[in-house]
């Protein structure tokens, strides 16, 4: 990879292990010790399966088979069983894994070779043995998977390997950030953060301090950051290939791939500002920056991948904090665009940072705009833990919804009913931050955030309130606290558009929505 994440200014960083690829599974003293092998649910009963590879000769498969057989596993997804070697494989354990979850049961391996799908070995093992141990002192006794060599072959195989590393260091990247403590990890400094991590990379890092912010009228930041003893700062990140700089605004030139902005909200700590949180779990808002992550390392991933389309980041940082400078319920925020906001609540702040930042990214005059946050506890009640809310241009968010499912990052996409824009009418403001009811909360969001957004942008707006940080216990490839969601949904998105990818929108909801 181009950047050097290794070096960033962060206290701690996550641990992963090294990636390799092969098209056999190695032997001798430096082979594997653990093989990993996909077993699936047949019409008859457990079968073992593989890759076009086959690494494993057939009276292997056979035995293998016959021991799975004996101790009863199904293949039913999830299901781990580990098994003595047979022979024919040069290994002493062998994991078979009905789906996921696999590098979480391999802590006492030394070397894994895995026979799954490539990039979704290369992926599943990485995210799925990601640690994060923050400042704890280092566990001598501790093991962990050392390295992880994925069995393929074709043409392509170094190819989809490389490709499933960037998204890989995206993730990981995205998880280390969400999980850095606000300490050490507040406007200032996040910005110095991503200035390192975008070195050698190719993208373009622009930062605006407090000053020049309202300077410049974005409101909506500097009225949030306002409270805090750490000022705010608007960080833009910007990818464009060699043969797309000479484009104008919306289309690149020569028929290539759109411009494509990108927004992510920042708040590097949000205590609700005078209208305090509870004081209950409040550390876990060290997690609301978790859409700036996203979007950075989608930014930084683009330029890895070399894709063939201008992407530029608009990511507003600040700290939400209630001192005597806060801004109050009742006061009135004028916008990046001249639009003012009633702030009835001041823990309704992430709106009010994104609308200045959605308002610059429209200056550029994207086709698509992909904004997302860690916003509503609405998202939490409607949806879950596990599953973001997509609102935006109809055709657009339909697409996005499609491509996280595909890439398991499983977004689910809402509506945005027009009775709930209507409840956003102030009588001293041409919008107010929240609406007077406790229903459809991630709706009424979404409603604010649109009406940022310039007529003709195919817009979506992603709520990961719940997904972007696991509070609880590990699951399948997702760790405990940082996720990276929604970061595979954003690259696979740009991808999507710079292969051709369009939407036919014409702003009204589908039927039965």
């Amino acid at each position: 990879m181009a950047s050097d994440t290794t070096s960033l200014p962060l206290p701690a960083r996550g641990a992963v292990p090294h990636l390799a690829l092969a098209d056999s599974v190695p032997t001798g003293p430096d082979g594997p010790d653990t093989l990993v092998v996909p077993v699936f649910t047949g019409e008859s009963g457990i079968e073992v399966g593989g890759t076009a590879a086959s690494p494993v000769p057939e009276p292997a498969q056979v035995e293998l088979w016959k021991m799975l057989v004996a101790v009863g596993a199904t293949g039913s997804r999830g299901e781990v069983t580990t098994l003595p070697a047979v022979e024919g494989t040069d290994v002493t354990t062998i994991l078979a894994v009905g789906l996921g979850g696999a590098s979480r049961s391999l802590r006492s391996a030394r070397h894994v070779a895995s026979l799954l799908d490539l990039p979704a070995a290369v992926e599943g093992h990485a995210l799925g043995a990601y640690r994060y141990d923050g400042q704890k002192a280092a566990d001598p006794d501790r093991t962990d998977v050392g390295t992880v060599t994925v069995v393929g072959r074709g043409e392509d195989a170094a190819e989809r390997f490389t490709h499933a590393c960037a998204v890989v260091e995206a993730v990981t990247l995205a998880r280390d950030l969400v999980n850095a403590p606000a300490n050490a990890l507040y406007p200032e400094s996040y910005a110095e953060v991503v200035r390192a991590a975008t070195t050698g990379t190719g993208v373009e890092v622009e930062v605006l301090d407090e000053h020049q912010l309202e300077e410049q009228g974005f409101g909506g930041i500097v009225g949030v950051g306002r409270g805090s003893a750490r000022p705010p700062r608007l960080v833009r990140m910007t990818w464009s290939p060699e043969r797309d700089r000479s484009a104008g605004d919306g289309d690149a030139a020569d028929g290539a791939a759109p411009t494509v902005a990108l927004v992510g909200k920042g708040i590097t700590f949000d205590t609700g500002g005078i209208s305090l949180k509870p004081g209950a779990s409040m550390d876990a808002m060290i997690s609301d920056m978790g859409g700036s992550a996203a979007v950075i390392a989608s930014v930084i991933a683009a330029a890895e991948l070399d894709l063939p389309l201008t992407v530029t980041a608009t990511v507003p940082l600040a700290e939400n904090m209630p001192d005597g400078n806060a801004t109050r319920p009742g006061d009135v925020l004028r916008h990046y665009n001249g639009t003012t906001t009633e702030v009835l609540n001041t823990d309704a702040e992430g709106r009010l940072v994104l609308a200045d930042a959605i308002a610059r990214a429209c200056e550029d005059n994207p086709r698509y705009l992909i904004e997302t946050a860690t916003l509503t506890g609405a998202q939490l009640v409607a949806l879950g833990d596990r599953t973001p809310g997509i609102m935006g241009s109809p055709a657009f968010r339909d697409a996005v919804a499609g491509i996280s499912r595909e890439v398991g990052e499983n977004a689910w996409p809402m509506p945005l009913p027009p009775e709930l824009n209507e409840a956003l009418t102030s009588d001293v403001a041409d919008i107010r931050n929240i609406s007077g009811s406790r229903s459809g909360g991630m709706l009424v969001a979404g409603h604010y955030l649109g009406r940022f957004v310039t007529e003709g942008v195919e817009w979506v707006h992603i709520d990961v309130a719940g997904p972007a940080y696991n509070t609880g216990s590990a699951y399948g490839y997702t760790p405990k606290r940082g996720t990276g969601v929604p970061v595979r949904t954003i690259i696979a998105t740009l991808e999507w558009l710079a292969a051709g990818g369009t939407t036919a929108d014409d702003g009204e909801e589908p039927a039965g929505e």
